[in-house]
């Protein structure tokens, strides 16, 4: 393992058993639970032992830590808000809006009930229980605990055409009357600095699967090709990757040590995002420039990791984030 690109004090427990629950979405989520009772994805202070723990598992496997990362998002969120996680749950985390209308939330005699369309809820066929955001009135979002195996939800297949993160199908789902148990006032969920830390911790995914990427360069290099262009790639990778590394340590210090003022948070975790997200696209180039279609045509567990990084980095905006970390730049002014 190169000293720079995982801590060799880290535990390195997590890649073999990303390894274990490859293509075995029931081993995934074994592993979710597991780790959701070893780490304290809520605690500041842990942040680093948890971004650490997904990097190892998506430097193996990206599907394997696509399943568990939302798992412990959910948990440092319910931990965050005082709700206890329902027993032996596999959890998710739905919060996108979409075009097919709105999510609704009222409350009836007998607590809230949810009506409408989720978009992109990943692997909701597959879990117990998932956090989803619903509008409580025109303006505001509140976030709610559903039961997914109750009556009232509908999985609304749709199709997945692509072979980067074909096991993580993300599908909608429609509620119908469905009972919530709120967590946070309404605009909690959005405004709590954790929102803009959990931004992070799938930052630390991207990171781990470039490390993946690039530990494969580094063995074709072993292995004997050791001409020039292919060091230079090695090289740039390495550099990326230090980058990257550099800003998800100094973000983990900064919020353990409370230094992160709230309203700033969330230009924070952009500016570590688009870090990540640059480092992991500028790895895959080096990777493919640096060892052609060899890898991509027969090596499966590499192909798929390149496969499922390029599907998973797209959570970042690109060009747009940047737009809204330069504006945030400017100050409310701005």
């Amino acid at each position: 393992m190169h000293a720079w690109w995982l801590d060799p004090n880290g535990d390195d427990g997590m890649r073999a058993a990303a390894s274990a629950a490859r293509r075995d979405l029931p081993g995934a989520l074994d592993l979710a639970r597991a780790l959701g009772e070893k780490l304290s994805p809520a605690d500041p202070g842990s942040l680093l032992t948890t971004w650490d723990a997904l990097a190892r598992a998506a430097s193996v496997d990206l599907t394997v830590t696509r399943a568990v990362e939302p798992h412990l998002d959910a948990l440092a969120i319910l931990a965050q808000a005082g709700v206890s996680a329902p027993a032996d749950a596999t959890l998710g985390v739905y919060a996108a809006e979409g075009p097919g209308g709105r999510l609704r939330g009222e409350q009836a005699a007998d607590g809230w009930r949810l009506t409408g369309p989720k978009p992109w809820c990943s692997l909701a066929s597959e879990l117990s229980h998932a956090l989803v955001t619903a509008w409580v009135d025109d303006e505001r979002r509140g976030l709610f605990l559903i039961d997914l195996r109750q009556p009232g939800v509908r999985i609304d297949d749709a199709p997945w055409v692509s072979s980067g993160l074909s096991l993580i199908r993300s599908s909608g789902i429609t509620l119908d009357d469905v009972p919530a148990v709120p967590v946070g006032e309404p605009q909690w969920y959005l405004a709590r600095p954790g929102f803009a830390w959990g931004g992070i911790g799938v930052a630390a995914i991207w990171y781990g699967a470039a490390v993946g990427i690039a530990l494969r360069l580094r063995e074709a290099v072993i292995a004997g090709r050791q001409d020039d262009v292919t060091l230079m790639h090695l090289g740039a990778c390495d550099s990326a990757l230090l980058g990257a590394r550099g800003a998800l340590r100094q973000a983990a210090a900064d919020i353990a040590r409370d230094a992160v003022a709230r309203d700033a948070a969330w230009p924070y975790a952009l500016r570590v995002r688009d870090v990540c997200a640059r480092a992991a696209e500028d790895v895959i180039r080096h990777a493919d420039h640096a060892m052609g279609p060899g890898p991509l045509t027969s090596d499966e567990p590499y192909a798929r990791l390149v496969d499922d990084l390029r599907v998973y980095v797209r959570q970042h905006h690109a060009e747009r984030d940047q737009v809204a970390l330069g504006r945030a730049l400017l100050g409310p002014s701005g």
